[in-house]
């Protein structure tokens, strides 16, 4: 009887998970995860598991709400009052863009690596957001789930034999050889690498999202306890994932003596350069296998998710008429890509100080978002017997004041230190 449980919870259920692992597992992972390891060593170890912890419970009541009420989180938002709503639709509109760009460019640059094709990145960014939306346009939810299966576990194979042959090859770095992380310098990689670990909490509402996406796929409606499951695989294993690529960076590249570009694309050459020199030729195909699959899978679910949020705030203020559901999904699809590629095209390589913003929109705005999802999960708008253990109660207490001190943190570090 269990085990046809186990195998209703994967033919049904399983999905929106991988989908929210695959959008975290990005440029946090590939970049700064790596980073945190070629310049540290395996001393910020302890940085990944605390920030993914501190953040669970916010992420986690995206697919409880959704499993709860049958609606996404922007509906609860709504439900909640304008304020909560408001706040995340400004975060959203105000950073879409900047992160659509990023991820594409990054999968473009890492796509010539793949092909030999030295297209100019605007121009590759422009054909991989094609793919993407080809992808989805025809197969919206389906395709997503099933293409990102396949991508999963070609990223997850890859880096786990990236890692084991870098373990048995590598060195084994000296923790007392790692520089302070207690320094200016340290603190601001330290809370650039914390803010986006594992992923942003306002993909709590994309996975509320992806989740009712599922039921409508399947036509079955998840219990709290499969839907939950999947976000733990998910969320867990992007945790783990992360640890893999800083011991990565810590095995083969820590104490290389080469000084990475703060640009994710240059970085990413970079890193596919050491790994094939320090590993010998043989790895170059798994090293960019892996690092390609991370970044394509992060370019698809961001394609996928910010058209999907806009049309459900549409929908929620009222602003939809008809059954326009699949055009608007469309238009808003070729509507962000061509304003991110607009954005990457006037920006050039001034980019990175727009990445900048977004991410200190981010930092700063996540206790809030914390806080509203903490509001309205425990609240009379959640069932009291879909609410959260205790337990869960006291993380999410302990999460706010963390993600509190963290935005206080970056702000001072960033505009008064």
């Amino acid at each position: 009887m269990e085990s046809e449980k186990i195998k209703s919870t994967f033919k049904y259920a399983f999905g929106p998970g991988l989908i929210l692992a695959a959008a975290a597992i990005g440029v946090s992972h590939l970049v700064q995860s790596t980073r945190a390891g070629a310049d540290y060593g395996f001393t910020l170890v302890w940085a990944v598991i605390l920030a993914s912890v501190m953040k669970y419970p916010f992420l986690e009541f995206g697919p409880r709400y959704a499993t709860a009420t049958g609606e996404s989180l922007i509906s609860g938002y709504k439900k909640l009052g304008s304020w909560a709503l408001w706040i995340y639709i400004i975060f959203t509109v105000g950073t879409m863009f900047a992160i659509q760009a990023a991820v594409t460019i990054v999968t473009a640059s890492l796509a010539v690596e793949l092909t030999g094709i030295d297209l100019p990145l605007l121009v590759w960014s422009i054909i991989i957001l094609a793919i993407c939306i080809g992808v989805l346009i025809k197969g919206q939810y389906s395709a997503l789930d099933s293409l990102i299966k396949v991508v999963m576990v070609v990223l997850t194979l890859s880096t786990i034999i990236a890692f084991v042959v870098a373990l048995f090859d590598g060195h084994s770095p000296s923790i007392s050889e790692a520089p302070t992380v207690w320094d200016v310098a340290g603190i601001t990689f330290l809370i650039a690498l914390m803010g986006w670990m594992p992923i942003p909490i306002d993909a709590a509402a994309w996975h509320s999202l992806w989740t009712l996406e599922r039921e409508k796929q399947t036509g079955h409606r998840s219990s709290q306890k499969e839907s939950l499951l999947d976000f733990n695989i998910g969320y867990i294993g992007s945790t783990i994932l992360a640890l893999f690529f800083l011991g990565l960076g810590a095995l083969v590249m820590f104490g290389s003596g080469v000084s990475f570009s703060s640009a994710g694309a240059a970085f990413a050459q970079q890193l596919i350069d050491l790994y094939t020199q320090t590993l010998g030729e043989w790895a170059h195909w798994i090293i960019i296998i892996c690092a390609f699959s991370t970044m394509f899978s992060t370019t698809l679910t961001v394609t996928d998710a910010y058209p999907r949020v806009i049309k459900e705030v549409f929908r929620v203020k009222g602003r939809r008429k008809g059954n326009s559901t699949l055009n608007t999904y469309q238009g808003l699809m070729i509507g962000i890509a061509v304003f991110s590629m607009l954005l990457l095209w006037i920006t050039g390589s001034q980019f990175t100080y727009i990445i900048d913003l977004a991410t200190s929109l981010s930092f700063l705005t996540a206790p809030a978002l914390a806080f509203i999802n903490y509001r309205l999960i425990f609240s009379g708008l959640t069932p009291n017997e879909q609410q959260p253990k205790t337990w869960l109660k006291v993380l999410s207490w302990l999460g706010m004041i963390f993600l509190t001190t963290f935005a206080l943190l970056f702000f001072y570090w960033r505009f008064l230190g």
